[in-house]
């Protein structure tokens, strides 16, 4: 049975025959007989391609609505059918350039080598888009919607391409692999200063990656870098970071490993977000209460039961020790700030948007120049900015005003009113000698 490079070699001696019948001659009929041949090889491609990329990307895009899964619709998304067809030209040049080249032989080698270098990067497109779909329905999936894919795909497609670039300099050269490696060896320092900022970029993608330090939609700060937001990619060499006022802050992913920064992933997922604020009082004003201060506040419901406790309390121990109570800090007293600080924890604790489960406390910092800070420190129920806002802003709303029933005053600097009431009461030395 006679083969296919046989007939071509008996097809090409009978159309040099019939081309130098018209007078061409025989070096003359060799170069007409190679433009007649490619033509009709490039028409073949262009005829047969097309066809062939129309059915596969009809097969898969009724193969597509029959199916649930979405990777599918990446696949054409990515153009995965399209650099898949391109194999038609490279297998078509592959199999009939030798042949068609059989009076050309010297120029056989240099299409040998352009058919594998041609076919080493198109074996990477076909990789590289096969991948970029798996990218992007992996992004689909709950599962992963944290995970940094994008810095996954460029580990991979980063070997891929150093594999290929050991493939095309071997073909190129001429020279084994080991030749290759041998010269990388000898410029290694000169490699490292070059792509330094890559290679510390793929350490740092990698070790991120595997100690979970930062998630796609995580809240991150970095203050250093001006980052206040949420990552919203993470690659090999940068960190994009969507920050509150909707600004972009890109990041070298390897200063999360050098530098520090802080990742509010876990009061997310704790479900409540803190409250640490605290309420100067004016130093002052703070004082024991007398008993019918005391009445006055038992009227406050939330206060009722614990006055009533806390007064038994100061009664049997001052029964017991008859201290001379003409002067109230002689014994035990009830004090306003104390109460207030109680009142304050048992308002908190009536509260349905407070979390109970986590630290809970009102309490006393060393004084300032500024008045006795009383430090509120609770757990909003909600990690959402806007409601914590909310629910922060409502609670000091009320302790702000109810302040004044404990017979507190809370410090602030003097605004300009205070000083025309104070100039009004109190008239200056020059006034007074104005008009005297």
């Amino acid at each position: 049975m006679r083969t296919v490079p046989v007939i071509m070699e008996d097809f090409n001696d009978w159309m040099i025959d019939k081309i130098m019948d018209l007078g061409i001659p025989k070096w003359g009929a060799d170069y007409v007989q190679l433009a007649i041949l490619l033509i009709v090889l490039v028409i073949i491609i262009f005829i047969i391609t097309p066809v062939v990329r129309s059915f596969l990307n009809r097969l898969l895009a009724s193969w597509a609505k029959r199916t649930a899964t979405k990777f599918d619709d990446f696949l054409i998304e990515n153009k995965f059918i399209w650099y898949l067809t391109q194999l038609i030209p490279y297998i078509i040049l592959s199999i009939f350039m030798p042949i068609i080249l059989q009076g050309f032989k010297a120029w056989i080698p240099i299409m040998t080598i352009f058919l594998q270098v041609y076919g080493v990067l198109l074996s990477l497109w076909i990789i590289r888009a096969f991948l970029k779909a798996l990218l992007d329905y992996a992004r689909t999936k709950k599962s992963l919607h944290d995970k940094p894919l994008e810095s996954y795909l460029q580990v991979i497609m980063i070997i891929l391409y150093v594999m290929g670039g050991l493939l095309l300099f071997s073909i190129l050269t001429g020279k084994s692999l080991w030749t290759f490696l041998t010269a990388m060896g000898a410029a290694s320092a000169i490699i490292l200063l070059v792509f330094k900022d890559s290679i510390l970029g793929f350490v740092a993608s990698i070790q991120v990656a595997t100690n979970d330090m930062v998630r796609i939609g995580d809240w991150i700060q970095m203050d250093q870098y001006g980052a206040d937001g949420t990552v919203n990619e993470i690659t090999l060499s940068t960190v994009k970071v969507q920050n509150f006022d909707k600004t972009i802050t890109t990041i070298p992913t390897y200063s999360l490993i050098s530098d520090s920064f802080i990742n509010w992933r876990g009061m997310q997922e704790s479900g409540g977000r803190r409250i640490k604020r605290p309420i100067y009082i004016k130093i002052s004003t703070i004082r024991h209460l007398t008993h019918e201060e005391v009445n006055e506040l038992k009227k406050i419901q939330l206060l009722t039961s614990y006055i009533e406790k806390r007064q038994k309390e100061i009664e049997d121990f001052n029964a017991a020790n008859a201290p001379d109570r003409d002067v109230l800090m002689n014994g035990r007293n009830l004090t306003n700030i104390g109460l207030f600080r109680k009142y304050i924890e048992l308002y908190a604790n009536h509260r349905p948007d407070i979390n109970k489960e986590m630290t809970f406390m009102v309490r006393q910092l060393s004084p300032t120049a500024n008045g006795l800070p009383l430090e509120l420190y609770f757990f909003a129920d909600t990690t959402q900015w806007t409601i914590y806002e909310a629910i922060m802003s409502d609670m000091f709303d009320h302790l702000l005003a109810s302040i004044k029933y404990f017979h507190l005053e809370v410090f602030e600097n003097p605004a300009s009113d205070d000083l025309r009431s104070l100039r009004e009461h109190f008239p200056s030395t020059s006034t007074t000698k104005s008009s005297s």
